[in-house]
């Protein structure tokens, strides 16, 4: 199966996300950083001046920035100081990452799902980071474009959440009809796309990079991608087994009862499900590290 957006179905989803009122959009803080990290000559000068101009962003990054997430010795004070010490790449995913919760902040219709929306993304997040650092396999990933495509992954799912209530009641009585179903499958069937659909349209929109917006597409069946050398749908796809597999599946039930990952990803990337597993234990520990993040999702930061 595969999740590319033909025309007719790209026309459908358009209309949707053209007729939502009050569609999210990034801070104009997200989109300019965007910008000075594409110049290779960028420099933390730069990237600090822009997040200035924000103060709301830019408490939310210091406030990330010292969390026990980093573990810092010392505390941070300013986020020109912020990007030296952690680094441009963290430092866009911390921009990436306010943006994300702020976009949403207001927007509490369902808040047991929404908390665990955020959470699964976080986990995905810090999955990605942690399989891109620590994964001995045939190809190369990026750790912190693996952090931004966990986080962004299932953003479609927060569209429908929040702006096709009617749409979502039915894929949930659907699934409660026919409770092996997917989420994707029950979404195709009731909508006649899917949340990855809808995330790639919107990724595109938000003018995130090109690899960032098929990851989101294509993390479910990343073998379907059509830029073959990105691998970043691949990690997606294994990121978000090993969140769901970390904080969804009850160790004393004797089946896995979360979708499998695909073998054609596991042969691509050259590893085993044993690979993945001994990372299951340490995510647990990070994401312990993680609250403050969970706050600014929840418009506490």
């Amino acid at each position: 199966m595969t999740t590319q957006v033909d025309s007719r179905v790209r026309g459908q989803i358009e209309s949707v996300i053209g007729g939502v009122q009050n569609l999210p959009t990034p801070p104009i803080v997200f989109t300019q950083i965007q910008k000075v990290l594409n110049n290779p000559n960028a420099s933390a000068f730069d990237i600090a001046a822009i997040l200035q101009e924000d103060a709301a962003i830019s408490a939310k990054v210091l406030k990330m920035t010292n969390s026990a997430y980093y573990g810092l010795t010392r505390a941070i004070e300013s986020v020109r100081q912020a990007v030296v010490i952690i680094g441009l790449d963290s430092i866009k995913n911390l921009v990436l990452s306010a943006s994300v919760f702020e976009m949403f902040a207001k927007d509490q219709i369902d808040a047991e799902f929404q908390d665990w929306f955020w959470r699964h993304s976080l986990a995905t997040a810090f999955a990605g980071r942690m399989l891109a650092r620590n994964l001995k396999c045939n190809v190369g990933f990026d750790p912190e474009a693996g952090f931004s495509s966990g986080l962004l992954h299932d953003i479609g799912k927060m569209i429908i959440s929040v702006f096709m209530t009617e749409e979502r009641q039915k894929i949930k009585d659907l699934r409660e009809q026919k409770p092996d179903l997917t989420d994707l499958a029950a979404e195709s069937e009731v909508l006649g796309y899917n949340h990855t659909q809808i995330g790639s349209l919107l990724g595109a929109q938000w003018q995130l990079p090109a690899n960032l917006v098929e990851a989101i597409e294509f993390h479910h069946f990343p073998q379907s991608t059509p830029t073959e050398e990105n691998n970043l749908p691949y990690l997606t796809h294994i990121a978000n087994y090993l969140a769901k597999l970390a904080f969804e599946v009850d160790p004393d039930e004797d089946e896995v009862v979360i979708e499998p990952m695909q073998s054609e990803a596991l042969d691509h990337v050259g590893i085993t499900e044993q690979d993945i597993m001994v990372h299951v234990l340490p995510l647990k520990e990070e994401y312990l590290k993680a609250e403050t993040f969970m706050e600014m999702a929840k418009g506490m930061g």
